[in-house]
């Protein structure tokens, strides 16, 4: 079942950042992980949460993900991260195909 990576970023060396965000790209494909959202603009609808930078990306399971994040070629490349920029890092499982067609009984 898919999953997504939440990110919010607090990017402080654009240029550094750039150049991970380069470097990362493959490994996000070897891994079948694809953006959904990159930066773009965003609204809260409500709450205090004032996220700086949202990214999101799909990966085909949450087991996936974490195989990705802890990958020693990611590692690799998150110490460039964290040198540029912050982060709060979230995977949440997508749902079920049966939930997802307007079912009622459908969790929350």
């Amino acid at each position: 079942m898919a999953a997504y990576a939440i990110l919010d970023l607090d990017i402080y060396d654009i240029a550094a950042y750039l150049k991970y965000q380069r470097a990362v790209k493959p490994l996000l494909k070897a891994a079948g992980a694809r953006y959904l959202a990159r930066g773009g603009d965003f609204k809260v609808f409500e709450g205090d949460y004032q996220p700086q930078r949202l990214v999101l990306v799909e990966f085909p399971s949450l087991q996936g993900m974490e195989d990705f994040y802890e990958s020693e070629a990611y590692q690799a490349l998150e110490l460039q991260r964290r040198a540029c920029s912050s982060a709060r890092i979230l995977g949440v499982e997508g749902c079920a195909p049966v939930f997802q067609e307007n079912d009622p009984e459908a969790p929350e």
